[in-house]
């Protein structure tokens, strides 16, 4: 037997990315999208949501018709819990349209996952619910994405230019405007520098030598010439809710060998990992490409040991991961990766790092087409920002 038609998506629009994007409305309360056969062969979409919202959501959701929670009220009455109402409406809406089982997202909240149970309606999950059509972006999207991913890489460009033409005292401590230059300090000049063009940022990374060691380290202290700074901002624009991502590795005056040496081994796992992404290519098969580069350079894919001696060096990760209204979102370019479909959006962001001494990471984000892929990046890829 098939998955059930009917189908649910619920949450707050504001946080929940599948209720979202399904109904292109952003609210911070409480909603269900409710998807039923139509009379006509065609989908019935219903969006229970709080009753002040109901104007505004008639005027730019994406569905069929707009209720509140009262509107089904079941016979016992509703909640006064928000949540807890808006599941009950939900139950009450699809039993009154004689729906016995409905699909759910990943997404979908215990509560209406329990009301609904409750109320007689089977709950099946379709992992696929949500996530394809979220997947396959359109050209407005991509639109949205292209500008998103400009303002984030002007972002870092100023960020990356910032310390290589930064002083350096007599410590090698770097300076700016006669003050210590720290990744705390650069973080929040990052922050204000999206701000001011609308767009909201989880903590840069900004992570400077022994610091980069470790992939997702944010990075704190003071940054020092002559060691490799990973710079990695992935801001969403307020306007559209679409993200950017991008990362680059700065030095302020020259680099050391070893560090040009994983340089030059991640750009060309960067090319090659581009090269191989296209519709129909798994994203394992893309990984695999890039990392071909860094073997024949002499290091391999592995976690840093926790007794790993000085300058032990390795990718940590996969070659990217899909971005969109969400900064991790399917799919994945790494070992089991899916099959990659035309409008998907992925960066691409091979990696080393080295045991007390720091890391290079190169990411753009691609628009897979059919033939390849789009890049809708254009900054340099090299260490010297001067």
């Amino acid at each position: 037997m098939g998955l059930p038609n009917a189908a649910i998506i619920a949450g707050i629009p504001a946080r929940n990315f599948a209720l979202y994007h399904a109904i292109r409305f952003s609210a911070g309360d409480p909603a269900a999208c409710i998807e039923t056969p139509g009379s006509n062969g065609k989908p019935t979409r219903t969006l229970i949501i709080r009753d002040i919202e109901m104007g505004r959501a008639r005027k730019h959701a994406k569905v069929d018709r707009v209720a509140c929670p009262a509107d089904f009220a079941p016979a016992g009455g509703l909640s006064g819990d928000r949540e807890t109402a808006t599941a009950q409406a939900a139950a009450e809406c699809l039993s009154r349209e004689g729906v016995r089982a409905v699909r759910a997202d990943r997404t979908l909240p215990l509560i209406f996952a329990e009301t609904l149970r409750a109320a007689g309606i089977a709950v099946e999950l379709d992992p696929d619910l949500g996530v394809a059509d979220r997947r396959r972006k359109d050209e407005r999207e991509v639109e949205a994405m292209r500008a998103a991913q400009a303002v984030t890489e002007s972002a870092v460009r100023m960020a990356c230019e910032l310390v290589a033409h930064a002083g350096a005292s007599r410590d090698g401590t770097l300076t700016h405007d006669g003050e210590p230059l720290t990744a705390e300090r650069l973080r929040f000049i990052i922050d204000v520098y999206l701000l001011e063009r609308n767009f909201e940022n989880a903590p840069a990374i900004v992570a400077c030598g022994p610091e980069g060691e470790d992939c997702h380290n944010l990075g704190r202290g003071p940054l020092r010439t002559g060691q490799p700074v990973i710079i990695d901002v992935f801001p969403r624009d307020r306007a559209t809710l679409y993200c950017g991502d991008c990362t680059r590795t700065v030095v302020h005056g020259d680099a050391p060998d070893w560090l040009t040496a994983m340089h030059r081994a991640v750009v060309e796992a960067k090319a090659a990992g581009i090269a191989a992404i296209r519709a129909g290519v798994t994203g394992e098969a893309a990984y695999k490409a890039s990392l071909a580069p860094i073997q024949r350079a002499g290091w391999d894919r592995s976690l840093l040991p926790h007794d790993a001696p000085e300058g032990y060096c390795s990718l940590q990760h996969g070659l990217g991961h899909g971005v969109g209204l969400e900064v991790h979102e399917p799919p994945l370019l790494d070992l089991g990766g899916p099959t990659l479909v035309a409008g998907d959006a992925v960066t691409v962001e091979p990696g080393l790092y080295a045991k007390g001494r720091g890391g290079v990471r190169i990411e753009d984000v691609v628009i897979v087409r059919e033939n390849g892929c789009e890049n809708l990046g254009s900054l340099p890829e090299g260490l010297d920002w001067r």
